[in-house]
């Protein structure tokens, strides 16, 4: 990052020089199943934005998904990591949503949804262009999409530049779905593996890691000073991004090989995990 850029960057100046960058994934962290925060988690949040600390997510949402989160919780963090590290908002209280799209990154993703396709021919596909308008096949769960999304054929999504592509495949169950996507050779793309037989695909060396990389750097935060809290396959970047020099905690139900990744594990969402983890930071 440029030394001028640094000298400039909002949110760096003014703030404690021992405070925590403290980076969150959305669903399944803060978020419960039925789109509920515990009061523990917002207190503990609160908390830690009052002693100076940089509280901000991570998340796979798309923008329009992400920033009511950020209404929930009653946080302006600087920045926001979006779309699994392809968007990265900067705060602009001039902006009609409070942020602007500071760093977009696209891809075209004609090759990899072609070749998906030939392994799965009944999944359905999804692709996310950089305002969030999502173009999908089949059925597609309407609370995945951002501004809002039409469906299309599937040749329609070939020539949108993409910010994410999202395959979902009901017909296979977790494991034989994880078995498919590992004999399919997917090379310049970056891709995770939900809970569920869903794929959530970004551009090529894109990840939450690379996008909150960027927003360290630019606020200034040494990396023995990062605080990561996670449940998802799309969160082992980012644990082992902040599990170098500081903290990657992994939710209590999160799959093992995303436990795995991190430096320990905090309880389940149901048993207010976020809320325990963030209270160990003073």
């Amino acid at each position: 990052m440029p030394a001028d850029a640094l000298a400039h960057a909002p949110g760096a100046a003014g703030r404690p020089v021992d405070r925590w960058l403290v980076t969150l994934d959305i669903d399944g962290t803060i978020l419960h199943e039925d789109g509920s925060i515990t009061p523990a988690v917002i207190d503990q949040v609160a908390r830690l934005t009052g002693l100076g600390h940089e509280v901000m997510l991570a998340t796979g949402r798309s923008v329009a998904a992400t920033l009511p989160v950020l209404d929930l919780l009653g946080i302006t963090p600087t920045y926001v990591v979006c779309s699994n590290g392809a968007i990265t908002l900067q705060r602009d209280p001039d902006a009609p949503l409070g942020y602007r799209r500071e760093i977009v990154e696209t891809f075209n993703p004609a090759a990899v949804l072609t070749q998906i396709r030939s392994h799965l021919a009944k999944a359905h596909y999804a692709v996310e262009d950089e305002e969030g308008y999502f173009r999908y096949t089949g059925d597609f769960p309407s609370d995945s999409m951002g501004v809002g999304g039409e469906q299309v054929a599937f040749e329609d999504l070939l020539s949108i530049d993409a910010t994410r592509v999202v395959v979902i495949s009901p017909g296979h169950d977790m494991e034989d779905f994880l078995a498919i996507v590992e004999t399919m050779g997917l090379h310049r793309v970056s891709y995770s593996v939900g809970w569920t037989a869903w794929l959530d695909i970004a551009p090529d060396g894109v990840n939450k890691s690379t996008g909150l990389e960027r927003v360290r750097q630019l606020l200034g935060i040494p990396s023995s000073r990062l605080f990561a809290v996670g449940d998802g396959r799309n969160d082992i970047e980012m644990f082992e991004w902040a599990g170098a020099d500081g903290r990657a905690v992994a939710m209590g139900q999160a799959p093992d090989d995303v436990k795995a990744a991190a430096t320990e594990v905090t309880s389940s969402v149901h048993a207010d995990g976020l809320a325990h983890a963030l209270a160990t930071l003073g």
